[in-house]
């Protein structure tokens, strides 16, 4: 792959890429099929432990029907850190990543993802937990979990004049 032509706004630490992912509330995924793209912004929660991001969404609709022809994705969350007036400049923290979307089946997997799901999205997590994750709900649910195959990040933290 490519790498990021400006090198001074590449993020070179693996823990900085996971907390912006970490931080942002949506990300962006773009899917394609007979050549035909398609994008889908998503609430989401980032997996530590499996180096996977979880979604929850509908069981059928445009996005499911790609997914189930062709799962490889790629992705960005973006930290808006907003555009400098006067300067002609945008101050942000973006991640890229590709990866594979699994749906998940599993009973068990499903509770642990929508528990980091609502402890990424929430600010009351334990009560959500408690009234949203039921047998029901998880029965009803669809998750997809986007295994991760490649991330990289890139900044523009401060306003660069370049004349």
């Amino acid at each position: 792959m490519r790498g990021i032509r400006r090198k001074e706004k590449a993020i070179e630490s693996k823990d900085e890429v996971i907390a912006i992912i970490r931080k942002t509330k949506h990300i962006t995924i773009a899917m394609s099929l007979n050549d035909e793209p398609y994008l889908a912004t998503l609430s989401h929660g980032y997996d530590p432990e499996n180096y996977c991001i979880y979604f929850h969404c509908a069981q059928e609709g445009k996005k499911i029907d790609i997914l189930k022809k062709n799962n490889i994705i790629w992705g960005q969350a973006l930290d808006d850190l907003g555009y400098v007036d006067g300067s002609c400049d945008h101050l942000y923290a973006t991640v890229q990543f590709r990866g594979r979307v699994t749906f998940i089946k599993d009973s068990d997997e499903k509770k642990r993802a929508l528990g980091i799901m609502i402890h990424a999205l929430e600010s009351d997590p334990e009560k959500v937990v408690k009234e949203q994750i039921t047998e029901k709900s998880v029965k009803r649910v669809n998750i997809g979990r986007i295994d991760i195959e490649y991330m990289t990040g890139k900044k523009s933290k401060e306003v660069i004049i370049s004349l």
